[in-house]
């Protein structure tokens, strides 16, 4: 028996997976006469070192066993059956899974053999839940497709021997192979098949095995109650059973028998075998593998079709099936009714791409982590919009809001500033609920608590900096940065517009939700918010007065907040949704977004690591007075600071002395540099790294010979944020001011100044600290982009050629000043 692996898209890991083909081939349960692997050049050079399969899963109360070098980790996981999940948050307590791999995923393209990577990572996945202590099955399609490689091979070398004695040479002509029935084909690949899972298995330490059954194992009841009894006795030891229609003798399914009610299902195909052995098992979670990414309201690949996230029953009249798999005997039409006939009967459904190069290799296990992949079967239908539709709201609200007058943008947000001051006492109220709730679980740092909290003199800044964005949201939408005369009377625009949909994460800070919207509503742009949980109550109310402001011109769904289970991963993967991410919160809530955005531009900064230099022609009074306000006036703020830079001859110096005790009287801790550490003989503990952001009463106190050294040490350890000088020199102030290359530089001030209300901004999406685009603080121009507007009379391209009648010239005109009074 032959298996050829070449260099195709179906590897998702091309030594792992053919470090385990050779394993599975050398193995006693596949080694055998007449089978062997052919592997291409490429997956020869790709294999360095043997591989050993490693898990790093850290677990609590849980008990780990070890077979072989795979770590078995029982996770306690108990569940009533008898209804499905709600929700695919709940997946990951499936306790029982059966996965079901269409014949499109386990297929080679040409429909002769095998995908062996994929169907090494399938193997690698299974057996990683059920080393987790889950109890799988598999419902496994390929034994056709094997045959028939197989019976090739056999037919060309048998027609090669036979016309090799006839010419009496050893020349090959062409050679008609020919059709092969599929019964032929099932019972010359089913044994095969189940050879390559057993030893693919084995590698994990894991056995499994083989169970072939028909439409009419079920019919019979004695046979059915046989077919129970061997599968819970093999999952009780531990063993994966292989589950597979008898193709070789499998009889034609009865007409207009399939799926009468939840005692009935006839077999037809491994959907519908799936999804029978499914309800049989009691089993918590079928995972429905095929050639798609899910179930689509149209054809897949159609102009208009979408992804269908969640599917309820009684929503199969909104969707239009096409054509069946280019393989195997079923289509999406009968996973559909095989999935619904499950979830009748009590177990959860989702149905999800198993061939795509670059998710197969973990789309088992990212279902089972409760990850938006594929589509999820749910009996519960939630009461309000799905986030999806959600982000379409926002879009269609957002052009709606961009289409008005600025001036009437600019009473949306005085409204909303009013409604802040009118509607103080039930945002207290909400506030106080989150305040009562965090402090009862424990939950929250008190730097964490501080931004939770609301108070009426925060409530008022709010207001006042929404009047001030109201005040200049005049000059945004559709403003003339650039004019040119191209030719005569042809004239270009450049005029300024929304970015589209923005998804707003935020932390802890419900203030952020008013200023956020109205910074949207200036730029005209779709907004949709996501909060934290633990500031719930406070985000409710203030989105609820946001839509009400939209409301005076009809443009209510700009706003979105997004209330349902969807977690952030999930949301940074909605790229025709959303234009632009942007969170706001701690720097690892930073770094995980910046991760998990497939294909959407996020605008913020990972980390806060701010500087202030001490230079010797500092100001005494200066130096405390702004050390002190940029560390200890909120340390929890981005725009804290973090190192302190001092230069070396101050050391000794009253100056020092008076800036060390005053971070004493404040409490901070000093960790030292490592140039700062050689100076003392007695020193505070040295920092571990100089790119630590602290967020709290700490800091870090480092020595320099001069500007320019602590030029380079921004550089090489900040964060492109804010960073200040301390100087009397105008002359050294303007060196720092030119060369440090941060968002925000400053001079004698305090680095608690980059914020958006306190630049005049009125409030701040965030602060950026990338390259492209906005930097800085970010108000209503970093939440614009320009389009071109060409207006012409007949004009064509060619009237511009060499020996055309018109000339290009390009004269800049005069930008029309817009009336904001």
């Amino acid at each position: 028996m032959c298996f050829a692996l070449g260099m195709e898209n179906d590897i998702l890991d091309p030594p792992k997976h053919l470090t385990m083909l050779c394993r599975t081939a050398l193995s006693p349960s596949f080694c055998s006469p007449g089978r062997y692997l052919l592997f291409s050049p490429q997956y020869i050079t790709a294999v360095s070192q043997p591989y050993l399969p490693v898990h790093n899963l850290v677990l609590r109360n849980e008990s780990i066993r070890c077979w072989s070098n795979i770590p078995f980790i029982t996770i306690p996981l108990s569940r009533t059956h008898g209804k499905s999940f709600a929700h695919r948050s709940e997946l990951k307590h499936a306790k029982r899974i059966v996965v079901k791999l269409g014949s499109a995923v386990v297929t080679r393209g040409d429909e002769c053999g095998l995908a062996l990577g994929r169907l090494a990572s399938i193997v690698e996945q299974v057996s990683m839940l059920q080393n987790q202590g889950r109890e799988m099955m598999i419902v496994t399609s390929g034994a056709v497709a094997f045959g028939k490689q197989r019976l090739r091979h056999e037919i060309l070398l048998s027609q090669s021997v036979r016309q090799a004695l006839h010419s009496g040479q050893n020349q090959l002509k062409d050679m008609a192979i020919p059709v092969l029935e599929a019964r032929a084909c099932a019972a010359a690949g089913q044994s095969g098949l189940m050879a390559l899972y057993e030893a693919m298995f084995t590698q994990y330490s894991i056995c499994a095995a083989q169970i072939l059954v028909t439409n009419l194992d079920f019919h019979d009841e004695q046979k059915r109650r046989n077919l129970n009894g061997t599968l819970h006795e093999l999952l009780r030891m531990n063993i994966v059973p292989i589950i597979n229609t008898n193709d070789a003798v499998v009889p034609p399914p009865e007409p207009n028998s399939d799926l009468q009610g939840v005692n009935v299902i006839s077999v037809k195909d491994n959907d519908s075998l799936a999804a029978r052995l499914a309800v049989e098992m009691k089993t918590d979670l079928l995972i429905v593998l095929s050639d798609v990414e899910g179930l689509f309201d149209s054809p897949p690949g159609s102009d208009d079709a979408k992804l269908i996230d969640i599917f309820y029953p009684g929503d199969q009249q909104s969707v239009t099936f096409g054509t069946k798999s280019r393989v195997g005997m079923g289509g999406m039409e009968a996973k559909v009714k095989a999935a619904l006939w499950a979830l009748q009967g009590g177990t959860s459904v989702v149905i999800a791409n198993g061939t795509h190069p670059k998710i197969s290799g973990h789309v088992i296990t990212d279902i089972v982590e409760g990850k938006k992949v594929g589509t999820f079967f749910s009996e519960v239908k939630p009461a309000g919009p799905t986030v999806e539709q959600q982000g379409e709201m926002a879009r269609a609200g957002g052009r709606a809001l961009a289409a008005l007058q600025p001036e009437q943008r600019a009473e949306i947000i005085y409204h909303l500033a009013d409604l802040l001051t009118d509607q103080r006492e039930e945002i207290l109220l909400a506030n106080k609920k989150d305040l009562e709730e965090a402090e009862s679980k424990g939950r929250l740092a008190l730097p964490l608590m501080k931004r939770l909290s609301l108070s009426t003199s925060k409530l008022n800044s709010l207001a006042i900096g929404l009047r001030q964005i109201a005040a200049s949201s005049q000059e945004s939408v559709g403003r003339v940065i650039r004019r040119t005369r191209i030719a005569k009377d042809l004239e270009l625009e450049q005029v300024t517009v929304p970015i589209g949909v923005l998804l707003v994460i935020f932390e802890s800070r419900p203030d952020c939700l008013p200023q956020v919207s109205a910074l949207a509503i200036a730029s005209g742009n779709g907004l949709l918010l996501k909060g934290g949980k633990e500031a719930a109550h406070s985000n409710q109310i203030l989105h609820h007065l946001t839509q009400e402001a939209l409301s005076i011109h009809g443009v209510k769904d700009a706003v979105q907040l997004v209330n349902t289970r969807e977690e952030v991963e999930d949301l940074c993967r909605l790229d025709k949704l959303i234009d632009l991410i942007i969170p706001r919160g701690s720097s690892q809530l930073v770094r995980d977004i910046q991760k998990a955005a497939k294909g959407i531009p996020v605008m913020g900064h990972s980390e806060g690591i701010c500087h202030v230099y001490v230079d010797t022609e500092a100001s005494v009074e200066k130096v405390t007075r702004i050390v002190r306000d940029s560390k200890c006036e909120y340390p929890a703020a981005c725009n804290a600071l973090e190192t302190l830079l001092i230069h070396r001859d101050l050391l000794r110096t009253p100056l020092f002395d008076q800036i060390i005790d005053m971070l004493r009287v404040e409490q901070v801790k000093i960790h030292a540099g490592p140039k700062f550490a050689s100076y003392l003989t007695f020193s505070p503990s040295e920092v571990k790294s100089l790119r630590t952001e602290y967020g709290d009463l700490e800091c870090c106190i480092e020595v320099v010979d001069g500007v320019q050294e602590a030029i380079d040490h921004i550089h090489k350890y900040g964060s492109s944020h804010t960073d200040v000088i301390i100087t009397e020199n105008e002359k050294t102030a303007e060196f720092f001011l030119q060369h440090v290359d941060s968002a925000c530089v400053f001079w004698n001030a305090s680095t608690r100044f980059s914020d958006g209300y306190r630049f005049g901004l009125g409030a701040e999406v965030g602060i950026s600290t990338s390259r492209i685009h906005a930097r800085g603080p970010v108000g209503i121009e970093g939440l614009l982009t320009t389009k071109w507007l060409l207006k012409g009379e007949n004009h064509v391209v060619s009237d511009f050629s060499e020996h055309g009648s018109m000339k290009f010239l390009h004269e800049t005109l005069p930008v029309p000043q817009r009336n904001t009074n």
